[in-house]
């Protein structure tokens, strides 16, 4: 309790200082520097959600300062703060109203926000992908999934700026279709992996042979895997199943095939397996 009137009372300080007064204009470079230290010593006392509270208010003032990179990094700090003390509830199996998670979501989407206002949308991603990454870890893929597939989205968009990686698109397009695997969506797990095959191959191609090199072999075989047994899982009948889903079978019905670029990406005993999968159902 001592502990918590002396925190509040250091906080009280520096906010007092940062009020205007009649004929002096507050300094808020050392309020920020002073919220920063209170935010530290916080974080050293194991009061990490107090700490999010000094981010907050360090935020506030950057955001007076016009300085969006430095109020977005105190966004992302408080929402670690706060998300820090969400987990340490869980821990100890503390009950609560999930306050802290709330106000973990709420900062990082403020972040997020700002990322895109000042045409970030790398770091928005990542941001994205940071939050989607904890709440799956807090048995929430529903909320997780739709974190991943703004990631995707924002990822998608860096084409206007020149530097789109389709490897950090397929990487969250992959958490989205384990998002939706957990959830039991398998007929929308099916169609993600289905986007992230074709995109792999349309992007993952040499520039001199067209054949998928490196990563995204290993993206193709996992979404060919993937496919295959969610098509297994799934049964769909022959006036449902999409022509895509239908050709991926079939490459596995007869005792030979000519997918050469099936073979491409796939080991000799991988697509013996698979085979022997389809053909036994």
């Amino acid at each position: 309790m001592e502990r918590d009137v002396d925190v509040l009372g250091k906080y009280r300080n520096v906010t007092n200082k940062l009020k205007k007064r009649f004929l002096k204009r507050p300094n808020i470079a050392e309020g920020i520097e002073q919220y920063g230290a209170l935010a530290k010593s916080l974080r050293q006392q194991e009061c990490p959600q107090y700490a999010g509270f000094c981010c907050l208010a360090q935020a506030r003032c950057e955001h007076t300062l016009v300085n969006a990179a430095g109020e977005a990094q105190a966004l992302t700090e408080a929402a670690r703060a706060f998300l820090e003390a969400e987990m340490n509830n869980r821990d100890i199996k503390c009950p609560s109203f999930e306050e802290h998670l709330t106000a973990a979501i709420n900062c990082y989407s403020h972040a997020i926000r700002v990322y895109i206002e000042n045409n970030n949308p790398s770091l928005a991603a990542a941001l994205c992908i940071e939050l989607g990454n904890a709440l799956q870890k807090l048995e929430r893929p529903g909320e997780a999934m739709a974190h991943f597939q703004r990631a995707a989205e924002l990822q998608s968009q860096m084409k206007t700026y020149g530097v789109f990686s389709p490897l950090e698109c397929l990487q969250s397009l992959g958490l989205v279709a384990t998002c939706k695997i957990e959830m039991r969506d398998y007929d929308g797990a099916l169609g993600v992996f289905t986007e992230m095959a074709y995109l792999a191959q349309e992007r993952g191609g040499s520039s001199t042979t067209g054949k998928p090199i490196g990563a995204y072999c290993d993206i193709l075989a996992r979404c060919e895997v993937c496919r295959v047994l969610l098509l297994m899982l799934l049964q769909p009948t022959p006036q449902r199943i999409r022509p895509e889903h239908a050709q991926t079978l079939e490459k596995y019905a007869w005792e030979t095939t000519d997918d050469t670029i099936t073979a491409q990406f796939l080991s000799e005993d991988l697509f013996l397996m698979l085979q022997s999968l389809v053909v036994s159902k």
